[in-house]
Parts: C-alpha cells; structure tokens; sequence
C-alpha cells in the first residue's frame, strides 16, 4: 500500500514517524520549500494523555524529554492594571504536568527521526481524484502527479483533502495578532521578568494581551481579539492596536510597543463542534483538517493522538486499511467531540466582558467535598 501523508506538521509527521516504527512506509509532501522556509510559531504545552503518549509511541520520549522546558509551564495572569490574578508554578525540574516546547524543536526531533527521503518538500496539493481501480491521482502545483492507495489530510485549517469527505463550513471565532521580541534578555530585562519563564496572559473586556518565552530567548507576544467586521489589516498597525489598550498599565502595553517589526494579524477560525463524515474507501484526516478548533492548548496535541491513533489501528490490520480507518474516525470523533465542545465554551470565556472574573474561577481549584457522614 503506498501511503501518502499531505501536511508536513506535527501531526503529519507524528503519524510518519509511527508507521516508520511499525514497518509501514509513507511519503509526507509538505507545500513549504524546506524545514527552515518560515517560522514555526511558539511553544505548546504537551500533554501527558495525547502529546506526550503520541511521543512515547513514536519512541521519541527520551529526546522529548532533553528539548522540553518544564519551567516553561508557568503561568500567570494579570488584570490591565497588572494585578496578578492566578500564578501556577511547576515544580523545578518536574516532566510530570505539560512541559512546555517550541514548536520549531518539535518540528525539528520529528523530522531528524525520519529517513531523509520521507518528506518531500514543495508539494502543494491541488487536487486529489479517485482513480477507476481505487486509490488516488494526486496533483501538485506546478503540475506534478503522483498516485497512492492511502490519502490522508494532515493538511490543516484550509485542507485540500478536506471536501473529499464534507463540506463543513468553517466560521470565525477570534482574531489574533502576534509580534516577536528578540532577545529580550538583553534589550528588555524588564519585559523578561515581567513574562518570567513560561506564559503571561493580561485579560481585560473581550481581549486577551498574552506573552510566552521560547527557547531562543524570545518573546512571542498574542493579542486575542473578539471576531468582527474590522478589516484584518486594520490590526497592521501598533498605534491601532494600543488604541484597544487605552488605560492599561504601561508595563504591560510596552510588549506591544517593543515587537520587532509590523503586528502581524490573521482571523481565527473553527469547524462547528461535532462534525462527522461518512467514511470513503481510502481517506482520512487528522488534526486541524479533521476537527479544527480554537486554540486553546488541545489542537497539536489531537493532532499528535489523532497520528498515534490512526499509525496503530493501520499497523494492527495492514491487510484491512479501510476497516482501520473506519475505526480509527469512530474512536476520533468520540474522543474530540467534547475537546472541541471545551475549547469553544474556553474561547467565548476568555473573550467575554466578564473573562477576568471567569477565568480566575476556571483556574481555582474547588475545594473537596465533604465526605459523607456514616
């Protein structure tokens, strides 16, 4: 069976990396020139049940495990007059919560674990057509093609492979602009100690300003804004976006105005909670192509699940693919279904007039319940 993987993220190549290990060969064509073609983003956190076990099936926890930054996992969140409001601290050292990793190193241990030929690189899909004797013809910009028995779209938020299997419509739920401090050690102590090691979110009425330190001593700076009508571009400018901070504490309003280079704005947007499709002989997806969601920690890490899930089902019944893939959807759309349920009740929360008061609640641990009286 010659397998094709489009998409060359985590997912993508988790699901590589997996099938490798268990003897089965799939080819990645990933639409980027190269690994270094652009950046990655942040970090993320990977979780002990999904990030971290898709690592550990991978065979790759060890390395995991020398990349990770622990103390990343700190949190704290601050009203606009920089009143701490929630402050999580790991224990020093600790694997045992979410450690945190920079996307760029993930990518990077994933890739360094695959034969060179596995991905190739400028393979932007087109379009993808059903061959007479089943299996695909796959075509790539530019005009190359190629065929495979096995299609899977790991192809993200816009997938090509997607409307092989539904026609879900996609809708906004946010916009997010993002800038980068470099090296912000040197050229702005202050804002280094004001982030610390791990995250910093700074919530106010229907608007998130958030900073997270990566590995390369940086500072990824997010600003979270309600979706509406306002032209994306509009959001281009730093004078625009302070203007939406009117009156918050200068310490803080300084991540925006220390961001190297123009802000940077995208809109974001999920697929409605529940989606399903009909199986088709021979194609599936997984991650943002299968259950794109807002980002609020769970997208790689299904991702990642969604590969460990999908390599193991294929490797238990090599014989029977479409059978494994039947499986493995029924298993996906059951597990994601109420993950995506969350992060849309976490998304409205953050965004709403009341998400300091709501996220101070959501953090807090509750106390026991009283025991029951014999």
């Amino acid at each position: 069976m010659r397998t094709a993987i489009v998409g060359g993220g985590l997912g993508g190549l988790t699901l590589a990396r997996i099938l490798h290990r268990h003897g089965i060969d799939a080819t990645v064509y990933e639409r980027e020139a190269d690994r270094s073609a652009r950046p990655q983003g942040g970090s993320l956190d990977l979780h002990p049940e999904s990030g971290q076990r898709a690592l550990a099936d991978a065979g790759l926890a060890g390395r995991f495990r020398s990349a990770a930054r622990p103390e990343g996992e700190e949190h704290r969140i601050l009203d606009p007059m920089g009143r701490t409001l929630v402050h999580h601290e790991p224990r020093p050292g600790s694997f045992s919560g979410r450690p945190e990793i920079d996307r760029s190193a993930l990518r990077d241990l994933l890739l360094d674990s695959l034969p060179a030929d596995t991905v190739v690189w400028g393979r932007r899909l087109v379009a993808a057509v059903p061959r007479p004797g089943g299996g695909w013809e796959l075509t790539f910009h530019g005009g190359h093609r190629t065929g495979c028995d096995i299609l899977i779209g790991a192809d993200g938020a816009r997938s090509v492979v997607r409307p092989l299997l539904t026609d879900v419509p996609l809708h906004s739920v946010a916009t997010l602009v993002e800038l980068t401090v470099e090296d912000v050690d040197r050229r702005r102590p202050d804002l280094a100690e004001l982030v610390g090691p791990g995250n910093l979110w700074c919530v106010g009425v229907n608007r998130i300003l958030a900073a997270q330190r990566l590995g390369d001593g940086s500072l990824r700076v997010g600003i979270s804004l309600r979706a509406d009508d306002r032209p994306v571009d509009s959001y281009r400018s730093k004078r625009a976006l302070l203007d939406g901070f009117d009156g918050w504490d200068p310490r803080l309003t300084a991540l925006v105005e220390a961001g190297d280079g123009a802000p940077v704005p995208r809109p974001i947007e999920a697929m409605p909670t529940g989606t399903r499709w009909t199986g088709r002989p021979g194609v599936t997806l997984i991650g943002d192509a299968a259950h794109l969601m807002p980002p609020v920690g769970e997208g790689a890490n299904q991702a990642m699940l969604d590969a460990a899930v999908l390599a193991g089902r294929l490797a238990v019944a090599p014989a029977d693919p479409h059978a494994a893939i039947r499986t493995y959807e029924e298993e996906m759309f059951a597990r994601t279904s109420p993950i995506a349920d969350m992060s849309a009740r976490v998304q409205a929360m953050m965004l709403s007039p009341t998400a300091a008061a709501d996220i101070v609640r959501f953090f807090t641990p509750r106390p026991a319940e009283p025991a029951p009286a014999d």
